[in-house]
């Protein structure tokens, strides 16, 4: 398993440096002189000179992306140029925000789309799975900030059940904390419902069709106690790597979110930055979620070589 670890942290290598060369190389072709959007039309030529001579900006391309890797190995991303303050920090403090969105949405995902898609297979082609499929697919197909923007409309306008902006205060007490993220935990998990169900149904029809579960029928086997110990089981390992693979997608897709409900996350921080053209932020912050997407990934290849260990043979692992 040591092995099976170690290996796949160093495929992590070349994809961070490519995933830092993209993320330069994108930053670089964004249309504008960040110097003349931030000092202004009436900035002299010898300031917008000045500006860009201290951020590096006039030196060669391939200096300035080797002092960016020198720079981001030894923590240093950068200082924002509309908060005046360090990139690294300014994210550490709306990290938070966004983990606790990102955790509790793919939470209520894998609570939801589980027992939907097993419920699914279990009616396959009757009546209910027909229903669970649709909705399934029209939550995949569904954009994120229409969710969120009826959810507001329909559960704070009209019923005026739950806060549609904000984090809530913790000297208000738990709930008035809780409330506040109910409805972009809801909306953000909207699509990865859909995700997982299809996923958890397709695996669990496919596990059922294999020989050792026809021979398990064949004993006498009560039929729950078939589906719990021996489709289930085996039924949710490809389950794990869509589960764990949907917490990358929710980061990205935080950013929507944050934006309609208010919340104080990376995604806010990062549409501020886009919106204000503050380059050294936006590298920053997209540096940050994709490192977490890559270690994500990480964790979820070990726990599928736990659960499956022909994944470990295959790299020579015990």
């Amino acid at each position: 398993m040591g092995r099976f670890a170690f290996k796949r942290f160093l495929q992590m290598i070349p994809t961070l440096f490519f995933v830092m060369l993209v993320i330069f190389s994108l930053m670089k072709l964004i249309p504008g002189d960040p110097a003349l959007t931030l000092l202004g039309p009436e900035a002299s030529p010898a300031d917008i000179a000045a500006f860009r001579e201290d951020l590096g900006l006039n030196k060669p391309l391939p200096v300035q992306f080797l002092t960016y890797l020198r720079n981001v190995a030894h923590g240093d991303l950068g200082r924002s140029l509309i908060y005046r303050a360090d990139v690294l920090t300014l994210i550490k403090e709306r990290l938070p925000t966004t983990l606790a969105l990102s955790l509790s949405a793919l939470s209520l995902a894998i609570l939801l789309g589980v027992p939907l898609g097993i419920f699914a297979s279990m009616h396959h082609n009757g009546f209910w799975d027909l229903c669970i499929t649709v909705l399934a697919l029209l939550g995949v197909s569904v954009p994120i900030f229409w969710v969120g923007m009826l959810m507001i409309v329909v559960f704070v306008l009209n019923l005026g059940w739950l806060p549609s902006v904000g984090l809530g205060s913790w000297d208000k007490g738990l709930w008035n904390v809780v409330s506040h993220f109910i409805l972009p935990s809801c909306a953000l998990a909207f699509q990865s419902v859909g995700t997982i169900a299809r996923f958890t149904r397709s695996s669990m029809l496919e596990v059922l069709k294999q020989d050792y579960i026809r021979t398990a029928y064949a004993k006498g086997l009560r039929p729950r106690l078939i589906w719990e110990r021996h489709a289930l089981r085996n039924a949710l390992i490809p389950v794990v790597t869509v589960s764990g693979l949907q917490l990358g997608h929710l980061l990205a897709g935080a950013v929507l979110t944050e934006s309609i409900f208010a919340l104080p996350g990376l995604g806010k921080l990062m549409v501020d930055a886009i919106m204000r053209r503050d380059f050294l932020l936006v590298q920053g912050e997209v540096l940050v979620i994709a490192i977490l997407y890559l270690f994500v990934n990480f964790f979820v290849d070990l726990l599928y070589a736990l659960v499956n260990p022909k994944i470990r043979k295959s790299f020579g692992g015990a």
